[in-house]
């Protein structure tokens, strides 16, 4: 049995989403991988948007951009840190997509006289996109991630499918894992276990009995809850597992480890037990928690008030502050409320560096504007993202290069001077859902550029995901002006601009999102020479 392969873990969630299923599912990837097995990772969306390109970061945080251009849910950029490796955009399922294909299907009558329903027909493309893409993959594992929790209405028909899967590839090439939320009374100190169990109630009712249970609490799972909910979930002892806040998300594949998670999963599937290869982690974890060398960093966004918008910018500083002994302090700061007079711009005086981060929509487009020029003149380090390097790019052209009313076209369609402009080839486009200039392509970096230095090569890989660019009708006069370019595409776009550094020890704008790469054993250059320069020290020396 244990040759079959492969094999097909399923993470479900109950009591509340967003208590760590994306986590236990990448912590999970992580320590297979560390055992020697090949390792992919799903995230079911069961909204029905075909991607999570048209929403807003408000209400679902950060769109992952994958390497061929999905806009995916935020956990794949978990999936991806943690396993380190390059998903694709089949790696996140929606509802929209399911009902899409099979509409598609039934119009060109390939269900011809049947009529079609939730069982078998969606349940059964659940299936089969489950199935192709571990085929496709040619993985050990897939683990694959339901969103939501148990007793969404949305999300039965996954369950359902998800069931069905069980049955039809046996019960050793499966393993359900169950995550859970034990909440603690602030009045007694109590763990309740009452609703982890009625979750499970809900999962066994659909027809899924788990093979393990992640409880999430605040402290360490005590004896007696551990009991109950074991007793609950007819399950031993030793599937039930503590997943309690740690002072780093990056610990978690530790502390399962620590508890047996992946022997369990071992012991389901018939294989041989192997010893884990988790020095590097380990490692990172070490020098992530004992950074000591602070630096503030101000984050100036117009989705700040909910920080998983940029989580992975965060993610990136992380990286690097690890590798450099540098523990970033973020200062998040609201860009409408500069420009709209409800902040001023002293907070500039208070931070070592500040970061433009990424958006769209006008709203906020000054704040930030006032912010790269304090930060420019006062020659602090800066790092713009996306937004942020085409809003350097016009602030640059209005305060430097001396052009009266320079904007985005995004911003003022009506600009006398568009140094940033809609991509020719998005003009006419009637459709906003992944229309964008989306995913990895080639940049060709400058010699004798701070960034090329950085990089440490001539040609790099970096994901896009924007419309508009730097208008090629200004270039010249922006170059002139002082602008280093030094990064273009095969095609001509500018993707990265710099200053010189007698002007600024660190001034790097990117058109890609370099965030979304970044990995905990291998971080960003430019997130890099960002804290070097915050630190007072010079990026290429080190």
């Amino acid at each position: 049995m244990a040759g079959e392969w492969p094999k097909y873990v399923f993470i479900t969630g109950g009591v509340l989403s967003s208590v760590g299923k994306g986590i236990t599912t990448a912590s999970l990837g992580l320590l297979l991988k560390a055992r020697g097995y090949s390792v992919g990772a799903v995230k079911i969306d069961p909204y029905i948007n075909v991607d999570a390109g048209t929403m807003s970061p408000f209400a679902h945080g950060e769109v992952f951009v994958t390497e061929d251009g999905g806009e995916t849910d935020l956990d794949l950029g978990h999936y991806e840190r943690f396993l380190h490796t390059n998903l694709s955009k089949k790696h996140n399922i929606t509802t929209g997509q399911i009902y899409l294909s099979v509409i598609e299907k039934e119009r060109r009558g390939d269900y011809l006289g049947q009529t079609v329903q939730v069982i078998p027909h969606i349940t059964n493309e659940i299936k089969e996109r489950i199935r192709g893409l571990a085929k496709e993959t040619g993985v050990d594992f897939l683990i694959v991630e339901i969103g939501g929790t148990v007793g969404d209405i949305e999300g039965l028909p996954f369950l359902e499918a998800v069931r069905q899967f069980g049955l039809e590839v046996g019960p050793r090439k499966v393993f359900y894992i169950h995550v859970a939320l034990a909440p603690v009374l602030s009045t007694t100190g109590e763990q309740k276990t009452k609703p982890v169990q009625h979750s499970v109630q809900e999962l066994r009712r659909i027809g899924i009995q788990p093979d393990a249970i992640v409880v999430r609490t605040q402290r360490p799972l005590e004896d007696e809850p551990r009991r109950k909910i074991a007793l609950y979930s007819s399950l031993p002892l030793s599937h039930v597992i503590s997943n309690h806040d740690v002072d780093t998300i990056y610990r978690v594949p530790l502390l399962l480890e620590e508890q047996g998670l992946t022997a369990l999963v071992e012991e389901k599937f018939g294989l041989k037990k192997r010893e884990p290869e988790l020095g590097d982690w380990i490692d990172f974890v070490e020098k992530l928690q004992s950074a000591s060398r602070r630096v503030r960093i101000a984050m100036v966004g117009k989705y700040v008030k909910l920080r998983d918008s940029y989580i992975s910018i965060v993610e990136a500083l992380k990286h690097a502050g690890a590798h450099l002994g540098i523990k970033p302090e973020l200062l998040w700061v609201e860009a409408t409320d500069i420009e709209r007079g409800a902040r001023d711009l002293s907070f500039v005086e208070e931070v070592d560096a500040a970061i433009i981060l990424p958006g769209f929509g006008k709203r906020g487009f000054e704040g930030k504007i006032a912010t790269i020029r304090r930060v420019r003149e006062e020659r602090k380090p800066l790092l713009g993202i996306c937004l942020g390097m085409q809003l350097a790019v016009v602030e640059y052209a209005r305060n430097v290069l001396g052009l009266e009313g320079a904007n985005t076209a995004e911003a003022d369609p009506n600009t006398p001077h568009p140094v940033i402009d809609l991509l020719p080839w998005q003009r006419g486009i009637d459709r906003l859902g992944g229309t964008m200039r989306l995913g990895a392509s080639p940049i060709k970096l400058v010699e004798g550029t701070m960034v090329r230095t950085l990089y440490g090569r001539e040609v790099i890989y970096e994901r896009h995901r924007h419309r508009y660019e730097v208008n090629p009708d200004y270039i010249p006069k922006l170059q002139e002006a002082g602008l280093i370019i030094s990064g273009w595409s095969p095609d001509g776009l500018v993707e990265i601009i710099e200053l010189p550094r007698r002007e600024n020890p660190f001034f790097v704008a990117t058109q890609p999102h370099i965030e979304y790469k970044s990995r905990p054993l291998s971080p960003n250059p430019l997130f890099k020479g960002l804290l070097i320069a915050a630190s007072g020290g010079d990026p290429l020396a080190s």
